[in-house]
């Protein structure tokens, strides 16, 4: 395991980055299962190299089930414990919980990236199939700007939404009709060696691997906060008619996309986009647009999906509670997160939250302070800045001599050694700890 770690953080793609890589594990009980599992979380916690730096990939995705390792008396409940520490001071594991994901997406399967999740699917032979299956593609509606064009009148709102569906639904077959173009020369690995779960022959139509919703192609969204802003005002989270007003928009999403899916053979999914640059873009097209509007573009950036807004600070178990009704609804991909402070001497307190989790959410992260200055020893949370991130103790900001990670949506980013986009990083710069740091 500690090769693997090695190996994929020091292999670059033709860009300079890491291979995107996300390892799910948590279900097996047996030894060699165990120890494969103690052996991810170990070799995580040691960190990368003499400084012991932070691994940003391969993303690791814990999966906790009833039974396996929830409770004390289950088998696997010590390597949960170790999952809990190793999250206090990596971040990750990101958690799955088990029950949930099989009641949102139809059966169990860990996320493809960081968060887009496959329905259920049976081949002919009714078998369940998940190994070997894609998505083809994402188009993103920027719900804002249908709130600011609606100006305060709902039944125009509604009438814009359905318009922009309908370009998205171009746009989305166009990606499918794109792929469908492909031979399987083009990619053999992928077509003709098996890693799409079938060996084409390379006379073949590659839409045998696609239709008849085998893969999915997605509808994402985002600034459901800013949406219900701009009709209900900034708190509009406990008013019932606001919270309902959000319900509808995704549930028309979900409309939607199920018509489309019966209408062309393919699954049609609603996806929460992560938004790691879109939450700039959109937020400066239309400030260019409409200008400053509070509570809108003035933040510099949108708020990601179905995210309770990030300047407020409910406890974690409220914001659960606030966010638990719409992947239902968007189950093509979804996560929450909570932040927190400094948790590596309470790791009780992130056990709760995830233990509350269970019945509640099927996807959760942590977001807790894991920076660590090298030139100092200071260890918590570094100062966000114009230009980054500093250390609040001797202010170094030298992407050599110190290890910042953050949370840039679903997966860890270092903003030091890869700065992000402006509206991302303000994005960060305001979130607000959802547990009091005493």
């Amino acid at each position: 395991m500690q090769s693997l770690e090695y190996e994929i953080n020091t292999l670059f793609t033709s860009n300079g980055q890491t291979p995107f890589t996300s390892v799910g594990f948590g279900l097996g009980t047996d030894w060699f299962a165990r120890e494969i599992q103690r052996a991810i979380l170990q070799n995580r916690i040691q960190g990368l190299g003499s400084e012991h730096r932070t691994a940003i990939f391969p993303k690791l995705i814990f999966s906790i089930k009833r039974g396996t390792n929830l409770n004390k008396e289950d088998p696997n409940y010590d390597i949960k414990q170790l999952a809990l520490e190793c999250a206090t001071k990596r971040m990750y594991p990101d958690v799955l919980n088990y029950d949930k994901i099989v009641e949102l997406t139809g059966s169990f399967k860990v996320p493809m990236g960081c968060r887009s999740f496959l329905q259920g699917w049976k081949n002919e032979q009714g078998e369940e199939i998940n190994v070997g299956r894609m998505n083809l593609g994402v188009v993103s509606v920027n719900l804002p700007r249908i709130a600011m064009q609606a100006e305060g009148d709902m039944n125009k709102f509604w009438q814009i939404f359905n318009e922009r569906l309908n370009i998205a639904k171009d746009a989305l077959v166009y990606r499918v009709n794109r792929c469908k173009q492909a031979t399987p020369a083009n990619a053999p690995i992928l077509y003709m060696y098996g890693a799409f779960g079938q060996r084409l022959g390379s006379d073949e139509t590659v839409d045998t691997l696609f239709k008849n919703k085998r893969a999915t192609v997605s509808l994402g969204y985002i600034g459901l906060y800013e949406t219900a802003a701009a009709f209900y005002g900034n708190s509009w989270e406990n008013n019932e008619k606001a919270k309902e007003f959000t319900l509808a928009i995704v549930k028309e999403l979900k409309n939607h996309t199920d018509q489309w899916g019966d209408e062309y053979g393919y699954h049609f999914s609603v996806y929460s986009t992560p938004s790691e640059s879109l939450t700039d873009r959109f937020c400066r097209l239309d400030t260019e647009k409409f200008g400053i509007v509070e509570n809108i573009t003035d933040k510099e950036y949108y708020t990601n999906s179905f995210h309770y807004d990030i300047r407020k600070d409910p406890t974690p178990f409220e914001k659960l509670d606030f966010e638990k009704e719409y992947p239902k609804y968007c189950s093509g991909g979804f996560i929450h997160y909570c932040e927190y402070p400094v948790l590596q001497q309470n790791p009780k307190a992130l056990e709760a939250v995830w233990d509350y989790s269970y019945d509640r959410v099927g996807y959760l992260g942590t977001n807790t302070p894991i920076d660590h200055c090298y030139e100092c020893g200071f260890e918590g949370d570094f100062k966000a800045t114009e230009r980054g991130f500093e250390c609040p103790q001797c202010r170094n900001h030298d992407p050599k001599t110190c290890d910042v990670v953050k949370r840039t949506c679903g997966y860890l980013g270092n903003p030091q050694a890869r700065p992000m986009v402006h509206g991302r990083h303000k994005e960060i710069a305001s979130r607000v700890k959802h547990i009091k740091d005493e």
